[in-house]
């Protein structure tokens, strides 16, 4: 396998008409980051780079529905996706964007140059113009039926319900997304990149010298390739993007797929002077991360356009990965069915490395995957606190509690213990290879073994009943315990980055390089540990219901599927004689401890005075609702939560935004009223 002198590693461009959400985090970012981040532990020298796509059809017609220039949009969501990322612990190098100067100057130039090489087919053609509007229609400004499944809102360039790949002349009753008009057939002049000019050598350098690309990557090019490849346009007609940098191309801006990758370019250019050296020298090893849906651009048209222009490398990989769904469906932006990274960092406080560690774990490295919460619950329960954090402090506890916190020396040692160590090493050449070859879940689960290893020790040698009859043997085991510990602070790094900061500090040890681990000792006799303190927390039902509600509740109020929603299954007349429904009034309100959502309420029902504990801690203030009027299910059967006994439930209201509101009549009456 031929060695490089350094990396470049881009990141598809996310698109800046909306956040950043757990597709995009399993797809692209967390793989990237994992794989960049053990690359700097080898102290290799890389360079990762990425940014907002600010350029196309949909920022364009979100600025039109929502008045806005299309500046603005993308100033709102790059800020947000930079700032999300960052929280995240996405290590970018830099994080650029498409709007900015150097792009222009850098996409600009890239396209003269192609075109000063008689690079581009000019041809006229006939494209769908809105009269109303007065401008032609980008692809995603069209909308009809689709030829294929008969789906009324198929796009100009595809059909998102059955996926199919349209042209636009292709839909049936097409209509002008801006002003619902039907458009007609114009002629317009624009460039195209003849991508069949271009076969023998996307033949030779993917379907021969690039068999190791994954199955889906290899696949997809060798079908379009198959098939034939024809020219593509570079230009739309557009008033927001790159500006044509020829003359009598006015009101002609550069296609977004053609505009977008050379954003990987110009953030090179704005991070460093040397710039040249990652994108121009065949000793740079350079990997794409992307999701399947942009194979074609980064495989076939992107690397056409670096050929084209002629000075620049190719990538060596570009590992996709397939879609994640959510709760059984397909994640959608439009009907919001998505857990959205700046949300989850709000309502998950310093939970990062949880969230990390389950789309690991759970990632569409080969096949679509599936993102449910009550997994997401489970594996931090089961994996993150019972295996890696059980294992953790129960080492650290005991070595504070037997020996003061000082690292106690290593005496003599029987096989299974040479066994333990040998297994650092072991799982780190395993994680080598699974990161090399972009397997990042199998590399979690190996690493993730080390702190199984380290459990299994424990349990056997059980430290704690042998303390007083063999000091010595004690101190060999927790020795063995804290290197294993030291080494998971290692091997983890890249893929639960806040937790190795957290669990060198209880170590009381710097940041460990990756060639270190396995050959050395990384804790010494004498050493002063800090004492314990847990590294994950358990995740309550509370918070889990509180999840798949919120996107239960988005599903309901969505258009799209309001039509369809079915009403519940009918109960009998006498089932609901036997609900209990009164007035009531909030006598007192507090918030309960080391919960976010949940208030103790003590209610005058006017039978009794009691308890319901009620999680709508986010929409009230508990000092705010004393005295308020709700409506209380009586005879609902107690139960505990959080260790209080809760006789009851408020009823509630929810809007289209999931905001809470009290149901109550119309005006105060007497306490203890029937509900009928």
């Amino acid at each position: 396998m031929k060695k490089f002198k350094r990396f470049l590693v881009t990141s598809a461009l996310p698109y800046a008409n909306g956040p950043v959400h757990i597709g995009h985090l399993a797809g692209v970012y967390i793989p990237s980051d994992i794989y960049v981040r053990y690359l700097r532990l080898r102290n290799k020298d890389v360079v990762w780079v990425c940014g907002s796509d600010e350029h196309g059809v949909p920022i364009t017609l979100k600025a039109k529905k929502e008045n806005k220039h299309p500046q603005e949009i993308v100033d709102q969501y790059h800020n947000i996706i930079k700032k999300s990322f960052e929280d995240f612990g996405i290590s970018f190098d830099i994080y650029s964007r498409t709007s900015s100067k150097t792009h222009y100057e850098t996409a600009s130039e890239i396209f003269k140059t192609i075109y000063d090489k008689n690079g581009f087919i000019e041809k006229t053609t006939e494209q769908y113009y809105d009269s109303e509007a007065k401008q032609f229609l980008a692809d995603r400004y069209i909308t009809g039926t689709c030829p294929h499944c008969s789906y009324e809102n198929a796009y100009g360039d595809q059909c998102e319900k059955c996926g199919t790949s349209l042209n636009a002349t292709e839909l049936i009753n097409p209509k002008s997304a801006i002003s619902g008009a039907k458009p007609e057939l114009k002629e317009t002049k624009h460039w195209f990149l003849p991508l069949d000019t271009y076969e023998p050598f996307l033949k030779k350098w993917i379907l021969e010298d690039h068999k190791e690309w994954k199955p889906n990557v290899y696949g997809q090019c060798k079908s379009w390739i198959d098939q034939g490849l024809q020219p593509r346009a570079v230009s739309r007609d557009l008033d927001w993007g790159v500006p044509l940098p020829i003359e009598n191309a006015e009101g002609k801006v550069l296609y977004v797929w053609f505009d977008a990758p050379i954003g990987y370019i110009s953030a090179t250019k704005e991070l460093t002077n040397d710039w040249e050296k990652y994108w121009k020298d065949k000793e740079t090893k350079m990997v794409h991360f992307i999701g399947k849906d942009n194979i074609v651009f980064h495989c076939i048209i992107f690397p056409a356009m670096l050929k084209a222009e002629g000075s620049y490398i190719l990538p060596e990989n570009v590992p996709a990965n397939e879609f994640l769904n959510l709760e059984g469906d397909k994640i959608s932006t439009s009907r919001n069915w998505a857990v959205w990274l700046h949300e989850y960092l709000n309502e998950f406080k310093e939970k990062q490395d949880v969230l990390r560690y389950v789309l690991t774990a759970n990632a569409p490295e080969t096949k679509d995957n599936d993102f449910t919460w009550k997994d997401f619950q489970a594996r931090n329960n089961n994996e993150l606190v019972a295996v890696l954090g059980n294992f953790i402090n129960r080492t650290v506890v005991l070595t504070n509690k037997y020996f003061e916190g000082i690292v106690p020396e290593r005496n003599n040692i029987d096989e299974n213990d040479k066994e333990v160590l040998n297994q650092i090493s072991l799982l780190k050449e395993k994680v080598e290879f699974s990161i090399e070859n972009y397997r990042f879940r199998e590399a979690l689960k190996e690493a993730m073994n080390l702190a199984r290893i380290g459990n299994k020790y424990l349990a056997e040698t059980e430290p704690w009943k042998i303390f007083k009859t063999d000091i010595e043997r004690v101190k060999t085991i927790l020795n063995i315990s804290l290197e294993i510990t030291a080494a998971l602070s290692v091997i983890l790094e890249p893929f639960l980055p806040f937790t190795s900061v957290k669990i060198r500090n209880l170590l009381n040890i710097k940041k460990i390089d990756w060639d270190i681990l396995g050959t050395k000792d990384l804790l010494f006799k004498d050493h002063k540990i800090n004492t314990a303190s847990l590294l994950f927390e358990k995740i309550e039902d509370e918070d889990i219901e509180f999840q798949i509600n919120k996107l239960l509740n988005t599903k309901k109020y969505n258009l799209e599927d309001k039509k369809h929603e079915a009403v519940k299954e009918s109960i009998s007349f006498e089932d609901f004689q036997k609900l209990d429904i009164r007035t009531a009034k909030i006598l007192e309100a507090e918030k309960v401890a080391k919960t976010k959502k949940l208030l103790k309420l003590l209610l005058d029902t006017g039978v009794d005075k009691r308890t319901v504990v009620s999680g709508i801690a986010e929409f009230f203030n508990p000092e705010e609702i004393i005295g308020k009027q709700v409506s209380v299910l009586l005879n609902l059967e107690p139960r505990k939560i959080k260790g209080i006994e809760s006789q009851g439930m408020i009823l509630m209201a929810e809007d289209n935004e999931g905001k809470l509101h009290f149901v109550k009549p119309s005006e105060d009456i007497n306490v203890g009223a029937f509900i009928k």
